[in-house]
C-alpha cells in the first residue's frame, strides 16, 4: 500500500485497525441493516468506467474506496493510492464518486466500498472490462460458382471478452451457421460460424454477409459478393408477322439468349428435318420468305456456354391465303307482325368454308376453329319465330270461339227462375222435356 508524503504512521495504524474492525463486524451481524449500496460496472477496454459508493442515510461516517487487492484507493477525499487514472468526481456525506480511466483487463475485479458504522459496512462493485472482437473476417471455399452448386463459407471473430455472437444474411434472408467458440490462453474467445448453402442464378451479385454481435459493438460486419454462373435463358420473339403466318407471306424470328458467361454462339435448327435451303441465317435471326405448308415443323434456337446449354422452339404453321368474302343475296319473309330478313351465300359459289383460326393462334399444332355462317342461323332463328307466332294466333282463335259457345248454354233455364235451386232444374232437364209439357186444344 502506497502512502503520500503526508501520511503518517498513525494513518496506517488507523487503517489496518479500521479494517480489522470491519471484518469483526460484518461477522457478527452479517443480517444487519445495509446503509451502503453501490453497481455493477461494465466498461470497454481503454474508455473509463465511474465507480459510485452511496450512503442511504447521513450519518457522517467515513467512507473509503478499496482495489481487488484491498488497497485503498480513496478515503474520504484523499487518495493514498498512486495511480493517477483514479480521480474523485464527487465527495460529500452521503457519496464517494470515482472516476477511472483507460482500463484495462487486469482492472477487472470486485471493488471495494466501506463504511465507519458500528459495526462497519461494505458494498461491493464488480467491475467487467469488455474486449471487442477484432474485424470478422470472411473465407469463401469458391470464387466463382455454378448454378445448383453448394458452396460454404466461414466467418471468424477473434479475440473477444465475452464470446461473440455471429448470424448470416444472404441479401434480406437470415441462413443459420454451425458457431464453434474456442478459449484462447490469455482468456480471450474466438468464434467461428460455418454457413453452407445451395446456389442459383438469381443469386449472382447478391451480397453474403457477416454480422457480429457482442456488447462492446453492434452491426459488426463483414460481406461478400456471390458470382454466380448459369447456363443460358433462351426466348424466341417473333418479328413478323405480327398475326397469322400465310402461305406467300415471310417470316423473321428472333432469337433472345442471356446467361453468364454471355453465349458466344446461337443455332438455329428445324427439329426432324432440315431448315429449308433458301432460309436467311444471320446471327441470331431467321429470315424466311414466300411460305408455303411444306414448311411447317419445330424451329429451335439453341444456345450454349460452359456452364450448360438451353433452347427455345417456335412451332410453324402455315395458313392458306386470304380469300375474298362473297356478296350475300337477301331473302324477305313479311307478315302482320314481324318482318325477319334471312341471308344465304350464293348458291354457285364454290368455296371450301373458313379454317382461318384467331389472331394469337400462331403456332402449328394447335385446331383451328371453323367460322360460322351467322347469316344463316339467323334465317333459322328467324323462321322457328315466326312458325311459333303463327301457331299462338290459332290457338288464340280456337279458344275465343269455344269459350263463346260455354256462356251461352249456361245462360238457358236460369233468366226465368225463381231460385237457385229452379235455375238448377230448368238447366238439367227443362228444355228436353218442353214438347211433353205442350197442350192441345180441339
Amino acid at each position: 500500500m502506497a502512502i503520500t508524503g503526508s501520511g503518517s504512521l498513525a494513518t496506517i495504524l488507523f487503517l489496518f485497525m479500521f479494517q480489522a474492525a470491519l471484518l469483526q463486524g460484518a461477522a457478527q451481524d452479517p443480517d444487519g441493516f445495509q446503509n451502503l449500496v453501490t453497481d455493477n460496472v461494465s466498461v470497454v477496454e481503454g474508455e473509463m468506467a465511474i465507480i459510485s459508493c452511496r450512503v442511504k442515510n447521513n450519518d457522517e461516517s467515513v467512507i473509503q474506496l478499496l482495489n481487488p487487492n484491498r488497497q485503498t484507493i480513496y478515503f474520504r477525499n484523499m487518495r493514498p493510492l498512486k495511480d493517477a487514472r483514479f480521480q474523485l468526481v464527487n465527495f460529500s456525506d452521503n457519496e464517494l464518486r470515482v472516476s477511472l480511466s483507460n482500463v484495462s483487463l487486469s482492472d477487472e475485479g470486485r471493488y471495494v466500498c466501506q463504511l465507519y458504522t458500528d459495526p462497519p459496512q461494505e458494498a461491493y462493485a464488480d467491475i467487467t472490462v469488455l474486449i471487442p472482437p477484432g474485424n470478422p473476417i470472411i473465407e469463401a471455399r469458391d470464387e466463382v460458382l455454378s448454378e445448383g452448386n453448394e458452396t460454404e463459407m466461414t466467418c471468424t471473430a477473434m479475440s473477444s471478452k465475452p464470446a461473440a455472437t455471429i448470424k448470416w444474411m444472404k441479401g434480406d434472408k437470415e441462413l443459420p451457421g454451425k458457431p464453434k467458440v474456442e478459449l484462447t490462453y490469455d482468456k480471450m474467445y474466438t468464434v467461428t460460424s460455418r454457413l453452407t448453402f445451395t446456389v442459383s442464378k438469381e443469386d449472382d451479385g447478391v451480397p453474403v454477409a457477416c454480422i457480429v454481435d457482442h456488447p462492446a459493438v453492434k452491426d459488426f460486419q463483414a460481406q461478400i459478393y456471390l458470382e454466380v454462373q448459369y447456363k443460358p435463358e433462351v426466348k424466341i420473339m417473333v418479328e413478323f408477322p405480327q398475326g397469322l403466318t400465310r402461305e406467300g407471306e415471310n417470316l423473321e424470328l428472333t432469337c433472345q439468349a442471356k446467361g453468364k458467361p454471355q453465349p458466344q454462339r446461337v443455332n438455329w435448327v428445324k427439329v426432324d428435318d432440315d431448315v429449308p435451303s433458301h432460309a436467311v441465317i444471320t446471327g441470331a435471326d431467321l429470315y424466311i420468305e414466300n411460305l408455303n405448308k411444306s414448311y411447317n415443323g419445330t424451329y429451335r434456337c439453341v444456345a450454349s456456354n460452359t456452364v450448360g446449354e438451353s433452347f427455345d422452339d417456335y412451332i410453324l404453321y402455315v395458313y392458306d391465303a386470304p380469300t375474298t368474302t362473297p356478296i350475300p343475296t337477301t331473302a324477305t319473309t313479311t307478315s302482320t307482325t314481324i318482318t325477319t330478313t334471312i341471308s344465304f351465300p350464293e348458291a354457285n359459289q364454290d368455296t371450301a368454308p373458313s379454317t382461318e383460326p384467331a389472331a394469337h393462334d400462331s403456332r402449328a399444332g394447335e385446331g383451328a376453329p371453323r367460322t360460322v355462317d351467322h347469316a344463316v342461323i339467323g334465317g333459322v332463328v328467324a323462321v322457328v319465330v315466326f312458325a311459333m307466332l303463327c301457331l299462338l294466333i290459332v290457338l288464340g282463335r280456337y279458344f275465343a270461339r269455344h269459350k263463346g259457345t260455354y256462356f251461352t248454354h249456361e245462360a238457358k233455364g236460369a233468366d226465368d227462375a225463381a231460385d237457385a235451386d229452379t235455375a238448377i232444374i230448368n238447366a238439367e232437364g227443362g228444355h228436353t222435356n218442353s214438347d211433353e209439357k205442350k197442350e192441345y186444344y180441339i
